[in-house]
């Protein structure tokens, strides 16, 4: 079970990795590609189809939002979370995008997003399917993406029965699939858990203990940030569906509790 912590802990705009992080993820990869095979100054249309629970849930998920901006070459890492409701609207409103922020080119989320809420892609229930066209209609480029969990994408030429998540046996000095296989290696190599993990992640990181580090506070920064910004924002959850916001009632609840020093309080 050689997974980083950095599989299982990534930074991106939520509410869901697979709905969000993954489609724009899928987005950039695919004109990325168009970068690489000399075709993005061809392009003057895109259209992005979403299959599966993509198709029927990506609406309320902000699916749509996360492809357009990954599709102008954002990150989910890297992504300011204030400024994505914002650019949506200036793309709608302005009906244009600018792939990989250099070729500007005509886009209507309304005509170029299209939920296919009723049909799966044969894969994965989260199936994307992105196709660019020239300025004469002709496709010049089509490539399909599932967003198999946890932000992460899988091509087309990945069998259905890969492992969602990437795993790193051949790259780490203690490889291990179960718990007894953890605590035996630490017996017989004189290695508390913490420290054994460390040379894992050292590894797959490529740096010493302290890259290692500034990546896990980088990860504890996003977090605190986001909890920060849930209990002090009012109103409405985003996605169409007028979720009431719960976190800042509660929050002033607990903090005004004479025993906020309890930490089971919270419960």
């Amino acid at each position: 079970m050689s997974l980083s912590v950095f599989d299982l802990f990534t930074i991106g705009i939520g509410p869901s990795s697979s709905h969000t992080v993954g489609p724009m993820r899928a987005a950039r990869r695919f004109v990325l590609a168009l970068e690489r095979e000399g075709r993005l100054d061809d392009a003057a249309q895109v259209k992005v189809e979403l299959y599966g629970s993509l198709g029927a849930t990506g609406k309320g998920h902000g699916s749509d939002g996360a492809v357009m901006l990954g599709l102008e070459g954002a990150e989910p890492e890297t992504v300011e979370p204030d400024a994505v409701r914002p650019r949506v609207e200036a793309i709608t409103s302005g009906a244009s995008l600018s792939l990989l922020g250099k070729k500007p080119v005509a886009f209507s989320p309304a005509e170029h997003i299209v939920f296919h809420r009723l049909q799966q892609l044969p894969k994965h229930p989260n199936g994307m399917r992105f196709s660019a066209f020239d300025a004469g209609g002709a496709e010049i480029a089509q490539r399909t993406y599932y967003s198999v969990g946890g932000g992460f994408v899988v091509g087309e030429a990945t069998s259905a029965d890969a492992p969602a998540m990437p795993t790193h046996e051949t790259r780490v000095p203690h490889p291990f699939t179960t718990g007894a296989e953890l605590l035996s290696l630490c017996a017989t190599r004189g290695l508390c858990i913490g420290t054994l993990m460390m040379e894992n992640e050292r590894a797959l990181a490529g740096g010493d203990d302290a890259h290692v580090r500034t990546k896990l506070l980088a990860i504890w920064t996003a977090m605190r940030a986001c909890v920060a910004r849930g209990c002090e924002r009012e109103g409405i959850l985003p996605g169409g569906l007028k979720v009431k916001r719960r976190a800042p009632a509660l929050h002033r609840k607990l903090v005004s509790d004479a025993r906020r020093d309890d930490p089971l309080i919270a419960l």
